[in-house]
């Protein structure tokens, strides 16, 4: 199967989000494009917009990328408050699945404290300090 990596956008601050998300999940961006980058052939980006982030890549996990940019101020703005989708986290360990929830609760609104769960998988819920809804979860010898 095809792997699935979130995409999300951001009102200006995607470069804020990406380096708190990168003190939780370690590691160095793949890739980092700001808008004024673009090629002078391409359209024209005013300003303050040239300095918004264009792309982000941080790898989180073994295969998998977080991705974002900031939308321009022409296409509006994004309503984190009003986006119910969510970034689901499978964790390997309860140890990953306890760093991951209190790295990035951090600053945010808990919907449900990380613990063990009726359907038997150690589980937690919350907004992150920038309005992106996050699921972890740990589940003993869950199959592939």
């Amino acid at each position: 199967m095809a792997l699935v990596n979130p995409y999300i956008h951001f009102n200006g601050n995607a470069e804020e989000a990406f380096n708190f998300y990168q003190t939780v999940f370690g590691g160095s961006f793949a890739k980092k494009m700001r808008y004024k980058d673009l090629p002078e052939t391409s359209f024209s980006i005013a300003e303050p917009d040239a300095g918004r982030i264009m792309h982000i890549a941080l790898p989180i996990g073994k295969r998998s990328m977080l991705l974002g940019s900031d939308v321009l101020s022409a296409m509006g703005q994004v309503t984190e408050n009003d986006n119910r989708n969510s970034i689901s986290i499978s964790a390997e360990s309860r140890e990953e699945a306890d760093r991951l929830f209190n790295g990035l609760s951090a600053g945010g609104t808990i919907e449900m404290p990380i613990s063990d769960g009726p359907l038997g998988s150690y589980f937690g819920m919350f907004a992150d300090k920038y309005g992106i809804e996050w699921l972890i979860d740990f589940t003993e010898n869950r199959e592939s």
